[in-house]
């Protein structure tokens, strides 16, 4: 008998911690030895944080680094693909990384021939991020495996599930305004 996450009841073998395992132990000892309220939350963090490193991982491994790019450099040569031109601090932005980690992105990026940065036009104190012609060619290339790898996990999910998961993720990202929430965007 499964409890509803794959694992027989009970979880792993005594001693032998799995993720789930551990879960129900930092919940029951969060509790009981230090009188924390809030397991649910704890658990659901948890579960988002595991979930979201599992994927990344992955991807990074089965479609990215085959083609030479880290997580890292994928997702500033998707932003520049889709959203392009656009300058560094933007980037920083939209792939949720600091200023510092795109601009150290850039640098091999250019060398290897998949990204420009050029002057800005309306600003000489400024620069633009854009893709070259070969960088183009590479991410249609690469997004190609990538959106097969994506709807190989998605699949796991009906349809409707995968939207509910969207709107509760989004729910998440667009309430943090209700508390301090500290972070790059």
């Amino acid at each position: 008998m499964t409890d509803g996450r794959g694992r027989k009841a009970g979880g792993a073998p005594e001693g032998e911690l799995d993720f789930w395992s551990f879960v129900e132990l930092a919940n029951e000892r969060l509790a009981t030895e230090y009188g924390f309220r809030h397991q649910l939350a704890t658990e659901v963090l948890l579960t988002l944080n595991r979930a979201s490193n599992i994927v990344t991982y992955d991807l990074e491994a089965a479609v990215h680094r085959p083609h030479g790019l880290s997580w890292s450099a994928f997702r500033l040569l998707f932003v520049t693909w889709l959203a392009g031109p656009l300058e560094p601090k933007r980037a920083a932005v939209l792939t949720g990384m600091s200023r510092a980690a795109v601009s150290n992105l850039v640098k091999p990026l250019v060398a290897d021939g998949l990204l420009d940065r050029s002057p800005d036009e309306r600003d000489g104190r400024s620069v633009r991020l854009s893709l070259t012609e070969q960088g183009h060619t590479e991410m249609v290339r690469v997004f190609r495996v990538h959106n097969e790898r994506e709807h190989e996990w998605a699949s796991v999910l009906t349809e409707t599930e995968q939207r509910i998961l969207i709107m509760l993720l989004n729910k998440l990202i667009t309430n943090r305004n209700q508390f301090d929430v500290r972070g790059r965007n």
